[in-house]
C-alpha cells in the first residue's frame, strides 16, 4: 500500500470519478485505475463502486477514507519537513481560476518570490472550485485564489475576501442583440464550465442553455471572438478596460454584477508558513495592483503545477 494508491483513492472518492481524479493529477485515467486496483487487491475490498453516474464508498471505503486523507496530508508535510531540513525553499502551491491564471498568476507569483527571495518555491495551477475543495484539505495545495469555497466545516478551510470587482458583459460595437440573454451566443473561458464560478452563476442566472455557450481555451480568445461579432462575453471590468477604451468591445445593456476573489487556505492554526506568507501577501497594495492591472494573457495550460503529480513519484 503506497501514498500513490491512497492519493488516487482519496481523489476518486472526493471528486466522484476516475476521470476527474486523473484530470486533477495530470495523468491518464488508466493510471488512476491501476493505482486504485492495486489498493483494492491489497486490502481485499472494492472501496468505491459505481452508482449511476458517480461513485459510492463501500463500508470498507468509508472506514479507510478518513485515515487515507490524513496519511496523504502527512506525506505532504513529511516532504516539506525534509526539504526544510536541507535548507531548500518551502514549496507553496497556489490554485487559481483560468481567468486569474491567464492574466494575474504569473506576475503575482513572481512578485511574491521577489519579496521573499529564496524562502519559497511557488507554483500555480488551474482548478475548479470543486477541485480546490478537495486539494486544500488533503494538503495537495496550500492557497486557492478564486471563488468562495463553501464547504463542510469539518474540512477546516477558511475563505477570506481579497478583491471585489465588477463583471460586465461585452460585445462588438456593431453586434445587434435580439431577444432575451438566454437566446444570445455566449463566449466564455474555461471558468464558464464551473458552476461555482462567477461566470457559471451568471450563465445560470440568465438561464443560458448549453447550446448557446461556446467555451474557448482562454479569456483572450473568447474576447477576440466577441470582437469579431460571434456573441457576447463576460469579463472582469479591470481586465477588459483596454479593449473597451480602444472601442474594440462595448458593454451590453446588461447590468454589471459584483464579484469577489477569495483566498482560501486551511484554518489559520493549520496553515503552513508558506500559505500564511502568501495569504498575507495577497492583501498588500502590490498584490492588489497586480490583480487589478491587465496582463498580457498566458494560456492556462502553462500553469499545471507539479503538486498534481508529486504523489505519483
Amino acid at each position: 500500500m503506497t501514498l500513490t494508491q491512497l492519493g488516487a483513492f482519496v481523489l476518486v472518492a472526493r471528486l466522484g470519478s476516475v476521470r476527474a481524479a486523473a484530470d486533477v493529477l495530470g495523468v491518464s485515467e488508466p493510471a488512476v485505475s491501476r493505482a486504485l486496483a492495486a489498493l483494492r487487491q491489497h486490502l481485499g475490498d472494492q472501496l468505491v463502486i459505481r452508482n449511476g453516474n458517480g461513485m459510492e464508498l463501500t463500508e470498507g471505503g468509508n472506514r479507510l477514507f478518513g485515515i487515507a486523507s490524513q496519511m496523504v496530508a502527512l506525506g505532504s508535510e513529511a516532504e516539506a519537513a525534509v526539504r526544510m531540513a536541507h535548507g531548500a525553499p518551502q514549496s507553496v502551491r497556489l490554485l487559481v481560476t483560468s481567468t486569474i491564471a491567464e492574466f494575474i498568476a504569473t506576475p503575482l507569483v513572481e512578485a511574491f518570490g521577489r519579496r521573499w527571495k529564496g524562502m519559497f518555491e511557488t507554483t500555480s495551477g488551474v482548478a475548479s472550485a470543486a477541485e480546490m475543495r478537495v486539494l486544500l484539505p488533503n494538503r495537495l495545495a496550500d492557497v486557492a485564489l478564486g471563488p468562495e469555497i463553501a464547504t463542510d466545516p469539518t474540512l477546516g478551510l477558511a475563505s477570506e475576501p481579497v478583491l471585489r470587482y465588477r463583471m460586465v458583459v461585452v460585445a462588438a460595437p456593431r453586434l445587434r442583440l435580439h431577444g432575451t440573454p438566454g437566446r444570445w451566443q455566449w463566449l466564455v473561458d474555461p471558468s464558464g464550465t464551473d458552476p461555482d464560478s462567477d461566470t457559471g452563476r451568471l450563465l445560470r442566472a440568465y438561464r443560458v442553455p448549453e447550446a448557446r455557450i461556446r467555451v474557448f481555451p482562454n479569456q483572450t480568445a473568447a474576447w477576440a471572438a466577441a470582437a469579431d461579432g460571434a456573441g457576447v462575453a463576460p469579463a472582469v471590468a479591470t481586465l477588459i478596460a483596454g479593449q473597451l477604451r480602444r472601442g474594440e468591445l462595448v458593454e451590453t445593456e446588461l447590468r454589471a454584477i459584483h464579484g469577489c476573489w477569495y483566498a482560501t487556505t486551511l484554518a489559520p492554526d493549520r496553515r503552513s508558513d508558506g500559505a500564511r506568507y502568501l495569504r498575507n501577501f495577497l492583501g498588500t497594495p502590490e498584490a492588489m495592483h497586480l490583480m487589478c492591472a491587465p496582463g498580457t494573457g498566458v494560456p492556462p495550460s502553462r500553469f499545471r503545477p507539479p503538486v498534481y503529480v508529486t504523489i505519483w513519484s
